[in-house]
């Protein structure tokens, strides 16, 4: 894991539009807290006809600093990566303010239940949200003076989006990839498998620049990702280590392997072990005894491993 480095030293100035890459400004919002770190992000694309791609939580502040920094300018898109909120509750006042199209992948994907009814990160998501468009894996927004490729990044949610900006070698990344931290990938929606496919599908493109959702660009991101896929194996590593060792539980699981850990982010680090477990059940690497995984089940390594 010593060759994933984060860069924690984003230091927005919320509220102001500042040059992110060639024809793209970024406007951070002012919702920082543990799973956002500095804040969303939302991303102006263009010049004079422009996209804005994930408007960011339901602050009036935000949107007055997006029509600000677009003024004299027409917003005739709105691309969303994912529909969490605090990515997707921004969209309804700007589409008010400029009738812009919204796009993206929706109706979200509804997740697979918990059958002992536990706690989830989804609760964060708006099943609700249908976009004007609804954007295939592969489908291009040609805005004019920009044009979008739509590629399908699910893991971190079902619906999740990444969009590449034609000739620029940018992307734009959401929370599939960020340069500050992890990602969560949490059951039921979060399904690891899907969100180790997708960091593979990245490193088959030509895109070596990523703008995140929350933190600063992701430079060198072939390297970047390589690093991702390589930390996440070694944490499954850990997990099969545990159950070797004797730990049969979630929590016993995540004490050992998440020493001092914040205990507010104690509830993602155990659907994150979940997500690892599912995988490593359905690869037959583990076994859930009494039934499906589970955040109250109990594991143990199987006989095939």
């Amino acid at each position: 894991m010593a060759d994933l480095a984060f860069d924690r030293d984003f230091a927005p100035d919320h509220g102001t539009a500042v040059d992110a890459a060639p024809g793209v400004r970024r406007v951070t919002a002012s919702n920082s807290g543990p799973f956002t770190f500095a804040g969303t992000n939302s991303y102006i694309v263009g010049h004079g006809r422009v996209a804005v791609i994930d408007p960011g939580p339901a602050d009036m502040a935000h949107r007055d600093a997006l029509l600000a920094a677009t003024q004299g300018e027409t917003i005739t898109h709105i691309l969303v990566t994912h529909a969490h909120h605090d990515h997707i509750d921004g969209v309804a006042a700007l589409r008010e303010a400029t009738g812009a199209t919204i796009a993206g992948f929706g109706p979200q994907v509804p997740p697979r239940p918990f059958a002992e009814g536990g706690p989830s990160l989804d609760a964060g998501a708006d099943s609700a949200f249908v976009p004007d468009i609804t954007l295939a894996d592969g489908a291009v927004v040609d805005g004019g003076g920009w044009r979008m490729e739509a590629i399908a990044t699910p893991g971190h949610s079902s619906d999740h989006m990444v969009y590449a900006l034609a000739g620029s070698g940018v992307l734009f990344s959401g929370d599939h990839v960020m340069g500050w931290s992890t990602t969560v990938v949490a059951p039921p929606d979060g399904v690891m498998a899907d969100y180790m496919r997708s960091l593979d599908r990245l490193m088959a493109r030509g895109e070596d620049t990523y703008l995140p959702g929350h933190g600063g660009p992701v430079r060198n991101a072939h390297a970047f990702v390589r690093a991702l896929r390589t930390h996440r194996r070694a944490r499954e590593a850990a997990i099969l280590a545990r159950l070797v060792a004797g730990d049969t539980t979630i929590p016993a699981i995540v004490a050992a392997i998440y020493p001092g850990l914040d205990a507010a982010l104690v509830p993602a680090a155990g659907l994150s072990v979940l997500a690892h477990l599912e995988d490593l059940v359905a690869r037959g690497t583990a076994i859930a005894d009494g039934g499906s995984p589970a955040l109250t089940a109990t594991f143990r390594v199987s006989s095939r491993r």
